[in-house]
């Protein structure tokens, strides 16, 4: 693979640089700041929660919740009992929320989570939860301002709704260029290859049914 492939799935960092404490993909600097402007412009402290992460920070998380030794929450947040759960279905259960490792977004360095920190109220910590950008959520205001200015600066909201695979996320944002450049690396022969190699728990169910993840929680995202 070349460099631009094993950045796309979380294996190469020659792509990042710092920005808010977080990493992130070179080429969305520029926009990145400009949006970050106009938002306290607006009144917003535009903040990132997350940014890059890269295929072993992923696959932890993933092996931690197909172990069950962290929740997997369904789309009540509610925690999922897996006990009774085939392989499969676990894994399916995971990626509404937690992308499979190479296949996450925030590998790229170009799609952060972002909020607004000065709309918390005293007492109050961020919980990346859809209520809290939903109408009298914290940050419903900054979202509804997001969703309008944020396409200026060449982002969008890939999760922007429930589509039948990952949940809402009205949280994370893309940079549509860079984004589009590095999901071209992430197909089936790249994600098939990465897993086969990889401590990724699961690993028969996922590769048994990799074409229907793939279609179902990877490429089902808003086009921008």
């Amino acid at each position: 693979m070349n460099n631009v492939a094993l950045q796309a799935l979380g294996l190469d960092l020659s792509h990042l640089v710092e920005y808010q404490d977080k990493f992130v993909h070179k080429e969305v600097i520029k926009d990145l700041d400009a949006l970050n402007k106009a938002a306290k412009a607006a009144g917003f402290a535009f903040s990132i929660a997350s940014a890059h992460r890269d295929f072993q920070r992923q696959a932890i998380i993933w092996n931690a919740k197909f172990s069950g030794k962290r929740p997997i929450l369904d789309k009540n947040n509610s925690p999922v009992d897996i006990t009774s759960l085939s392989d499969e279905k676990i894994v399916e259960a995971i990626m509404l929320f937690s992308a499979l490792p190479g296949t996450s977004r925030h590998h790229f360095g170009s799609d952060l989570d972002v909020y607004a920190s000065n709309c918390l109220g005293s007492g109050e910590s961020l919980q990346l939860e859809p209520w809290e950008y939903q109408s009298g959520g914290p940050f419903d205001e900054f979202s509804c301002w997001l969703d309008a200015s944020m396409p200026l600066f060449g982002f969008f909201k890939p999760y922007d709704t429930y589509r039948g695979g990952v949940a809402a996320e009205p949280w994370h944002i893309s940079h549509l260029e860079t984004a589009h450049i590095l999901e071209k690396h992430v197909s089936l022969n790249t994600i098939e290859q990465v897993i086969t190699e990889r401590d990724v728990l699961g690993k028969e169910a996922i590769l048994a049914n990799l074409p229907k993840l793939y279609s179902q929680f990877i490429t089902n995202i808003a086009k921008g």
